[in-house]
């Protein structure tokens, strides 16, 4: 619901030109697309420190094209081996039957989340991000109808451009009139497992599946490896104890019933520090299409654009791709504003970020469509839903990896 600003003058702290609210993977993307355009931004971003909740990330090759776009990506490469082929392991009382797991054409690596956060700061200005700004609504001002954003602190700003990059939760998706995520039947637990004498995976993404549980491991490193683990969520997943990491390793390792005992093994010996439990939320097909991601000159990006289940591995690639088109949009747009009055630029910025959702849209629709069929088919509380599910992925998504190919483009 959009905040109503009282009919009086604002006592305004400070005035922006643009600002970006979230600091995670897009919220820096973002700043670093816009930086390589010459364009200045100012990230706010809650937490005291970069976020690396997720631990790994998979970038597929649409999210290394991004990458490289950005600038960062020869850095990055070095940090991760790359993944060449896949192995799908059915996994039934106790039995395991293998067959080639597609990864579709290209560059397939896993990222440390982290890693890949440094790599977008550190090519920042050191200005650019402030941490521990937490902002808790967004109005408008009375007079100027500019958009004001309110901090934890009172603090009132003022932006000329305001891009939402606030994650699931997001309070300028709201602003701007996007339904909530919803929250889907599954949660995933991930995590890191270090092996010091190195691992025996090999350089393979390994995929088991069981009834209602799905495990996914692939390498980092020679010595390092990163795991997913997906099934039925549970109300005490929704409380406190998705935080305990000896609540995750145990309801974890006993999800893994029947699975191959090197699997366990892994799960068992991961670092505390490095284990997650999140539940899964994500926005419909139709939401996508019907919603407004923008209003005046304020837009949303990422998670808050498109909140997806993580089961075509595309929430960080699609971010990466939005920075790039957004920058790009409004690059060319402030060129030609460079003359203008004060509303003919605002018309100008209004143009460029319609122009952005216009172009993202149908994109992140196919992959929310996508994403969507996979849910139903995991679903397995429903024969109709999973039915449902496999004639949608066989009739709409011929190839189930072309979502990897796409280009978003040059910055």
């Amino acid at each position: 619901m959009e905040c109503q600003a009282e009919d009086k003058v604002m006592n305004i702290s400070e005035e922006q030109d643009i600002v970006i609210v979230g600091g995670g993977i897009c919220g820096l993307a973002t700043a670093l697309a816009l930086h390589r355009k010459g364009i200045r931004s100012t990230v706010f971003e809650r937490s005291e420190s970069l976020r690396a909740a997720g631990v790994g990330i998979i970038m597929q090759p649409n999210g290394w094209r991004a990458l490289d776009e950005l600038g960062v990506a020869p850095k990055l490469r070095q940090t991760c081996i790359e993944i060449p082929s896949g192995l799908f392991i059915e996994v039934e009382e106790g039995k395991f039957r293998e067959s080639e797991l597609p990864l579709g054409k290209g560059e397939l690596r896993c990222l440390k989340r982290m890693e890949l956060m440094k790599a977008l700061a550190e090519a920042l200005p050191a200005e650019c991000v402030h941490l521990g700004c937490r902002v808790v609504s967004i109005v408008k001002d009375p007079l100027t109808l500019d958009p004001v954003l309110q901090l934890h602190d009172d603090t009132l700003i003022k932006a000329k451009i305001i891009i939402g990059c606030d994650g699931v939760n997001s309070i300028i998706s709201k602003f701007v009139g996007v339904n909530s995520p919803k929250l889907f039947s599954r949660c995933a637990a991930r995590g890191f497992t270090y092996y010091e004498e190195g691992h025996p995976f090999g350089d393979k993404f390994r995929l088991h599946d069981s009834t209602g549980v799905a495990l996914g491991q692939l390498p980092v490193t020679n010595k390092l490896v990163y795991w997913f683990l997906t099934r039925s969520l549970t109300s005490q997943d929704l409380n406190d104890s998705k935080k305990d990491p000896t609540y995750i390793k145990q309801v974890s390792v006993e999800a893994l019933k029947g699975f191959p005992e090197k699997m366990v093994e892994m799960v068992k010996g991961t670092d505390p520090n490095a284990l997650y439990l999140t539940e899964l939320r994500y926005r419909t097909p139709w939401d996508i299409i019907v919603a407004k991601f923008q209003k005046g000159t304020v837009v949303v990006a990422g998670d808050a654009m498109h909140a997806m289940c993580p089961f075509i591995s595309q929430g960080g690639g699609a971010s990466l791709e939005d920075a790039v088109v957004l920058a790009r949009c409004l690059s060319n747009k402030l060129k030609q504003a460079n003359n203008q009055s004060g509303e003919g630029r605002k018309k100008l910025t209004e143009e460029a970020l319609g122009l952005y959702v216009k172009e993202r849209r149908m994109r992140v629709f196919w992959l929310s469509l996508q994403t969507y069929f996979m849910g139903l088919i995991l679903n397995n509380t429903s024969k109709i839903k999973r039915t449902l599910g496999i004639v949608g992925l066989i009739l709409v998504f011929g190839d189930q990896k072309s979502h990897t190919d796409y280009d978003c483009g040059r910055l």
